[in-house]
């Protein structure tokens, strides 16, 4: 009933926000400075702008600096599963760079969010990524989509590419990705990943819970199971798929910090009327990404939420796949970066770092830690200080990792 409710509701007010669009599109070359014109222009653009889209954004990454020439970059698809494609940013004529997959969380957002993340990723790395499918999408003859599938869906990508590869997981699959390389390492699988980066994740939420960790625990995995997860209605490829509809964790994310969206949209309306369309464009870009919102399968986010966040299954030494114990004891040769954000307030200090006494095996001097001063949980993997402090760290422990 709730993403029945939303869908009507987004049915009825999608004309609104239409002729908002073309108002605003067909007042544009009307428009002067301190004009009535202007204002009705930017409030139309403002209004069109108010909703959410269910479609991944493009990437946008046409070309990139490599040792200071600019190289066209080109989006091939390498490898399509069901609930995800794995897509690589090619670069012709670029050689000898070592594989990067990038592990993108499946958590509401596309990962496109992951954008400048990729683009810094491509300056000195061969970079895929996983871009996970949007679940009212899928049809339901592809059957279900658990914590298994999506580690199973990892170690697909990672044979994939081959031997070499090097993973990046950001926030929420640093367990999965955890997970498939010790099992790929118990298994001498000859794609285990030669290095792992595990950015700002959850591998043991027991350390200095957060507010996300503590909502997790404050209700029994059967109310998240009754209160937050629907079915697909139609027209949706996926029609009658249970799913954690993505509108949901969005309105969570938006109640967080209610006032600060409301801000940016004023301040959206009054650039337009200002003209400042660098301002204006910040703003769109940012509303653009945040506003499109994936939908997560049901079975997925339940085990995610009981076995990552209620019962820690990881760093408890309890967590299985296909019933088989995944032992982090089992990983030795891959070399084990973990990164934290001072600030983060998602995925606090301690939790990440966790990795490094579940992974016993391997030797020390292929262990490495970072904390970043001055950053909550996004700028552990975009902004001045990921390009500027943490990318630099990352680089050399791949590239040392690739020797």
């Amino acid at each position: 009933m709730l993403y029945q409710a939303y869908q009507t509701q987004s049915d009825l007010l999608s004309p609104m926000r239409l002729l908002a669009q073309h108002q605003s599109a067909m007042l544009w070359m009307q428009r002067t400075e301190g004009s009535v014109m202007r204002k009705i222009s930017a409030a139309c653009e403002v209004i069109s702008r108010l909703r959410l889209t269910h479609t991944r954004p493009a990437w946008g990454i046409d070309s990139v600096s490599v040792l200071g020439e600019t190289m066209p970059v080109v989006e091939e698809t390498t490898l399509t599963l069901p609930f995800g494609t794995l897509l690589r940013f090619h670069k012709p004529g670029v050689a000898n760079q070592p594989p990067v997959l990038l592990v993108a969380p499946l958590s509401g957002h596309f990962a496109t969010l992951l954008r400048e993340t990729a683009r810094t990723l491509l300056q000195d790395h061969d970079v895929y990524i996983t871009d996970w499918h949007n679940a009212r999408d899928v049809p339901l003859r592809h059957g279900a989509f658990g914590l298994d599938d999506y580690i199973e869906h990892m170690m697909s990508f990672m044979a994939a590419i081959g031997p070499g590869v090097h993973v990046v997981a950001v926030c929420q699959p640093c367990v999965a990705a955890l997970a498939a390389t010790a099992l790929m390492a118990e298994d001498d699988h000859p794609a285990q990943p030669r290095s792992l980066t595990l950015m700002a994740g959850p591998v043991d939420c027991r350390v200095n819970p957060t507010g996300v960790n503590v909502l997790a625990t404050s209700k029994p995995i059967e109310w998240f199971e009754q209160n937050l997860i629907s079915h697909v209605p139609l027209p949706h490829p996926g029609h009658m798929r249970r799913v954690y509809p993505g509108f949901v964790q969005l309105s969570a994310f938006l109640s967080m910090n209610m006032e600060r969206h409301k801000q940016q949209f004023r301040n959206l309306y009054q650039h337009l009327v200002e003209g400042d369309e660098e301002k204006a464009n910040v703003i769109r870009v940012f509303y653009d990404e945040y506003l499109a919102v994936n939908d997560l399968p049901a079975e997925f986010y339940l085990e995610t939420v009981e076995k990552v966040f209620q019962t820690y299954e990881l760093p408890l030494g309890k967590l299985t796949f296909r019933g088989r114990k995944v032992d982090c004891a089992a990983i030795r040769r891959t070399a084990l970066f973990t990164v934290e954000g001072e600030r983060d307030d998602i995925c606090s200090v301690g939790q990440t770092v966790a990795a490094q006494d579940l992974c016993s095996s391997i030797r020390p001097y292929m262990k490495t830690h970072h904390i970043q001063t001055g950053v909550g949980h996004y700028g552990v993997f975009s902004g001045k200080r990921w390009n500027s402090q943490i990318y630099p760290r990352l680089r050399e422990v791949v590239h040392a990792a690739s020797a």
